[in-house]
């Protein structure tokens, strides 16, 4: 389908639209939007005034709210069941996703733990292969939980000897998880069940004898999915116990603190990881469990670097940190010694040190060059040694292990290169393929490339396009431009169905790597971060430039998508520039900018954003806020929200305000429609027909909106 601009700006849509949709031309009615609760809100802000007409839309619960989300759920299925694409939309991706998927093994106590999917389960079921040769079998399966497939396995821990599972369990998408024990020899449950923990993996003590965990206090009952998420605190349990018997370990001087603990691989430290909201940064402590009794030696006590524990031998410990090195480091350092001294090991590159493995005696070392992965093995003193053969530019993960292990296991994947399953041999560093998906496609079809695109202030951003070999650059190409641009987090090559059944039908992913994440290290993140947060906008209203200008599409052929603080991004942007776009896909969004520190772990994000009720902060944040930039009027392209009514990350209400202000805002007849999902969350955990649903939903909007190829 090619529509032209113009019949793009007059696309509409009423509760009973005909069958095709209606475009102008076509006998169009301007939409008759559901009304939204409203109230008379008014709230000062160092002496500006600023309405919140739709406050009510922040409790979900509500008569009233039910009542608006029913309506939206139904004005939007009526548009987008009506899409003659969808149906084919749906098929091919139903077969594009039935493929077998694993994660990485982990190996504990000779045995090899990993999740595998058969392609259309739900959920991934639990694997143990008990022995060398022996055949995987089942240990947990999370399809057996729930009959929709809305309990997710959210993480697990397992004890040194392999003899214990600890799992966790997340219900509706909430990031609230149960965690619980597994006998690993037999499959069967201890009776072990420990609540309210969230942002938080176990840590089993060297003996097996329980773990070490964060967990919070329970909220108020009703308030489960949105009460601010305070005053984590750490205990040991200890196994065959109940859980108001286990030990405080740390609770902490200030209840914004969050808490990561792990036990070092010869049992001897507890470690613990102190930061402040989402910055990263962090405090190190250590805990010495070879003395009874023995306090928290505070290594680091500021926030002002980033330290993750790698390894330790006897009183040495390795370390990974951006102090002094904003592209990072490794560092060894004497917790016998009165100070720390900080020895390089492997100093600061030009590439970015992502992560570092201690496994088989050598580090495994994970750099970033250009949003792109490499691995290599290094010495136990640094000195560097073979590179691993990786297939394409790419994403690695995985390299768990002990020191005593003469192997590992990582997994690769890229936007054409489904995520495959590697055994790394540590001396030779030859990597075979141990699993492998097959899916209905031909990746020899497809091509990767790099530009570099020039931002409003000349800084050089990365992104990538993936199209079909025989594209043609004229202008005509559907076009999906993507981002993500803040809290450290770079955005790499990874593979995706949805955007492999988009390129398909002849579009074009654009992927660009925006400032605020981590690609060029922490200066990068600072560039877009607090009052530099319109770098990130810039960047991407830049990045959709260049697609026009080099012929990769049109304005009218161009959308965005994006989620979380993506989700911000399209909504930011979308205000600013909306004459680059033919539509947006905004999902589960932190839109209100002005609230989102009142909502669940929303303090968390005042690190990177700045807060409302800090004065000079208000200035930058109220000039972006999706919410509080609606242009009046202006005829806004079509725009398609996603969101849950169980995130309980990014409240629904973001969502829910940000589409009821711009339906009311709306000046030409471009459909702004809202899906709401039940029963799901911020993404994590997701039951497969959920995913499949909402990406074929997504797609037959851009096919609607957007037009097929023109060729």
């Amino acid at each position: 389908m090619n529509q032209t601009h113009s019949r793009l700006l007059g696309l509409c849509l009423s509760l009973a639209f005909p069958a095709s949709g209606a475009f102008a031309g076509e006998a169009a009615t301007r939409t008759a939007y559901p009304k939204a609760p409203r109230a008379d809100q008014v709230d000062d802000y160092h002496g500006t005034r600023v309405a919140d007409p739709f406050r009510p839309l922040e409790n979900p619960d509500a008569p009233a709210t039910r009542a608006w989300i029913d309506a939206e759920n139904v004005l939007t299925r009526r548009f987008l069941d009506a899409i003659p694409e969808r149906p084919s939309i749906a098929q091919r991706l139903t077969k594009l996703w039935n493929y077998e998927r694993f994660t990485t093994p982990v190996r504990e106590g000779g045995r090899l733990f990993y999740t595998r999917s058969d392609g259309l389960q739900n959920q991934a079921v639990l694997y143990v292969v008990d022995t060398d040769g022996s055949a995987p079998r089942v240990l947990l399966d999370p399809n057996t939980l729930s009959k929709d497939g809305t309990v997710a396995l959210s993480g697990i821990a397992i004890s040194r000897d392999g003899k214990t599972l600890a799992y966790g369990l997340a219900s509706g998408g909430s990031d609230w998880q149960d965690w619980r024990v597994l006998d690993v020899a037999t499959s069967k449950a201890t009776g072990d069940v420990l609540k309210w923990i969230k942002f938080s993996t176990p840590a089993f003590a060297k003996d097996g004898s329980g773990f070490y965990y964060a967990r919070y206090d329970a909220p108020a009952s009703g308030r489960e999915l949105d009460a601010v998420v305070k005053n984590q605190k750490i205990f040991f349990h200890r196994l065959g116990t109940r859980q108001a018997s286990d030990a405080l370990v740390h609770a902490p001087e200030d209840p914004s603190f969050l808490h990561q603990v792990r036990v070092s691989e010869d049992g001897r430290w507890l470690v613990l990881s102190i930061s402040r909201g989402s910055s990263g940064k962090n405090r190190l402590w250590v805990k010495d469990l070879s003395r009874e009794g023995a306090p928290f030696l505070k290594l680091f006590d500021d926030f002002t670097a980033r330290w993750t524990w790698v390894d330790s031998d006897g009183t040495t410990a390795y370390l990974r940190t951006d102090r002094d090195a904003p592209r990072g480091r490794l560092v060894s350092v004497d917790l016998a010694a009165r100070a720390p001294v900080l020895v390089d090991v492997i100093p600061q590159g030009d590439a970015v040190l992502q992560s570092v493995h201690a496994v088989g005696g050598r580090f495994v070392v994970v750099t970033m060059r250009d949003a792109a992965e490499r691995v290599r093995i290094h010495g136990r003193d640094g000195k560097p040694g073979p590179e691993v053969a990786l297939p394409a530019l790419g994403t690695a993960s995985g390299f768990s292990g002990r020191r005593a292990d003469p192997d590992t296991y990582f997994s690769f994947a890229s936007f054409t290169y489904p995520q495959t399953v590697y055994r790394l041999d540590l001396a030779s560093a030859a990597a075979t393929v141990f699993q492998k998906p097959r899916v209905d496609f031909d990746p020899a079809a497809f091509e990767t490339k790099q530009v570099f695109v020039s931002s409003t202030d000349g800084t050089k951003v990365p992104m990538f396009l993936v199209a079909k070999k025989d594209a043609r650059w004229d202008g005509t190409n559907p076009t999906l431009l993507t981002a993500y641009g803040g809290f450290n987090v770079p955005v790499l090559p990874s593979f995706s169905v949805k955007y492999l059944a988009f390129i398909e039908r002849g579009g074009v992913l654009a992927q660009a790597c925006l400032r605020g994440g981590s690609e060029y290290g922490e200066e990068w993140h600072k560039g877009g971060m607090l009052e530099k947060k319109q770098n990130v906008f810039d960047d991407f209203a830049a990045a959709a430039r260049w697609l026009v200008e080099n012929k990769v599409t049109s304005a009218k052929r161009l959308a965005i998508a994006g989620g979380s603080n993506g989700g911000l991004l399209v909504g930011a942007v979308l205000n600013q520039h909306p004459e680059l776009f033919g539509a947006a896909l905004p999902a589960v969004g932190v839109m209100d900018m002005l609230r989102f520190q009142k909502f669940t772990i929303g303090w968390a994000w005042t690190n990177e954003y700045g807060s409302a009720e800090n004065a000079e902060q208000f200035k930058f944040i109220y000039a972006y806020s999706p919410l509080h930039n609606i242009r009046r009027g202006f005829a806004y392209p079509p725009v398609l929200v996603t969101t849950a009514d169980h995130d309980d990350r990014v409240v629904p209400a973001h969502s829910f305000k940000y589409a009821a202000a711009l339906q009311e805002a709306q000046g030409g007849e471009a459909p702004v429609l809202i899906r709401i999902e039940t029963r799901a969350g911020h993404g994590a955990g997701k039951p497969v027909s959920k995913l499949i649903d909402e990406a074929a939903d997504q797609l037959a909007f851009l096919a609607k909106t957007l037009g097929g190829p023109a060729r």
